[in-house]
């Protein structure tokens, strides 16, 4: 194992980890050394807990827990169980996010209310009562999104939550600098998930003529630009946002 990526003894939660992007995160992050903390929401299918279970299962030694990130109590109630249970936190990615696509004129105040409860005031919620718990050169990472440079037709719920995420990642790694905690977020392009794979195989090739790379990204891209923000090699970076889009956004 690399030095360099060495997380033995640390100790990581990723939020919204029970597939997708979240799970190759938490599969990276146990590979290097890790201790994994999975996380999934509650559904009246039980599909989350089911995927989450998935996940857990190929990792060493992790815990599993519930925890809607958009409910203040039950993100308190999560942080004080990794406390409990593994004593303190060296890692958080705040990942867990939803979408509601709907154009402006036909958006509905639920649709721009609960994404924005999950995207964004969740990521709030999950840093300050993980602040409490977070030991000293611990690492934040938060999932933002190209669309918060971009603004693609029909998300302005989500285009908003994610440039949000953008600034209160700057502000705390402000405020957490003096505890040599640093914060920083990873901006994704377009990702070939679950998500990704129910689009119209013509919008699909859309996007795949706008990308330099000529290719739709992984969940394993996101997660190895995660891998790099906390480890040591990243030490000195904070308040920053690595884009991972195959070029799609040259700012």
């Amino acid at each position: 194992m690399d030095s360099l990526l060495d997380l033995t003894g640390k100790v990581a939660l990723v939020t919204g980890s029970s597939r997708g992007i979240g799970a190759a995160i938490a599969c990276a992050l146990d590979h290097h050394g890790a201790r994994c903390v999975v996380n999934y929401v509650a559904d009246p299918g039980g599909r989350n807990e089911a995927d989450a279970r998935a996940v857990a299962a190929d990792l060493k030694d992790p815990i599993l827990l519930q925890c809607d990130v958009g409910d203040d109590a039950q993100v308190a109630a999560m942080m004080q169980q990794i406390k409990s249970q593994l004593g303190g936190l060296d890692i958080l990615v705040n990942n867990a996010g939803i979408l509601r696509d709907r154009s402006l004129k036909k958006i509905t105040s639920e649709e721009w209310e609960s994404v924005l409860r999950v995207n964004l005031t969740g990521v709030f919620k999950c840093i300050r009562h993980a602040q409490p718990i977070l030991r000293a050169d611990g690492r934040i990472v938060n999932l933002s999104s190209l669309a918060a440079q971009m603004g693609f037709f029909g998300q302005s719920n989500y285009a908003a939550s994610k440039a949000g995420v953008l600034g209160l990642t700057r502000v705390a790694a402000r405020e957490l600098a003096k505890e040599r905690i640093t914060v920083n977020a990873i901006a994704p392009g377009v990702i070939d998930t679950d998500m990704m794979r129910g689009v119209p195989e013509e919008i699909r090739q859309q996007y795949l003529q706008q990308i330099p790379l000529a290719r739709m990204g992984t969940a394993d891209d996101i997660a190895n630009a995660v891998l790099f923000l906390v480890s040591s090699s990243a030490s000195y970076i904070t308040g920053q946002v690595i884009h991972v889009n195959g070029g799609l956004y040259m700012s």
